[in-house]
């Protein structure tokens, strides 16, 4: 099976740390519950990371599948998650702005998680959820930004990142 060419990617700080992202919704390598889907209640999933760096200010979560057949399709963009923050919890809210953390548009053309929903007898798709730990406490973006504007303003300010990746597919 796909999943156990998988690995936990991890990548070291500077300071030598090592940021990870888990999720108490699935496992790294495994398939994500229906209930995360646009077959289910496509409710995000819970997200958190930890061994953060020194010197860590903010936050960005994107979630994309590389496997879309029109190429990566971004699922959900979130910036501005501050420094305290250790988690996104399941079902977080699909508004523009929650206590400050800021999300995006997805490719579904809207504020928020949008799960997965790969092409019916497509096979597995692979979603990556990347954590970006920067060096600035806000990208100075509005609520609604894109992924790209989100990625133009993260550019030389990334300290760490890390990703789990869960499997999704429709028969």
């Amino acid at each position: 099976m796909l999943g156990s060419l998988i690995v936990n990617f991890k990548l070291f700080s500077a300071g030598g740390a090592i940021m990870e992202v888990f999720s108490r919704s699935f496992k790294n390598g495994e398939e994500i519950p229906k209930v995360y889907t646009c077959d289910g209640k496509d409710i995000s999933p819970h997200i958190g990371w930890e061994d953060v760096p020194e010197g860590t200010k903010s936050f960005v979560l994107i979630m994309d599948d590389p496997d879309a057949p029109i190429g990566t399709f971004t699922h959900w963009v979130v910036y501005d998650i501050p420094s305290q923050t250790r988690e996104l919890l399941e079902d977080f809210p699909k508004v523009p702005e929650v206590s400050g953390i800021k999300q995006g548009i997805n490719d579904f053309g809207r504020v928020g998680y949008g799960g997965p929903c790969p092409p019916r007898g497509h096979g597995y798709h692979r979603y990556f959820f990347k954590v970006f730990a920067l060096s600035v406490e806000s990208l100075g973006l509005p609520p609604g930004a894109s992924r790209k504007d989100v990625e133009l303003k993260m550019n030389g300010k990334i300290l760490a990142q890390a990703h789990i990746i869960g499997l999704y597919k429709r028969d």
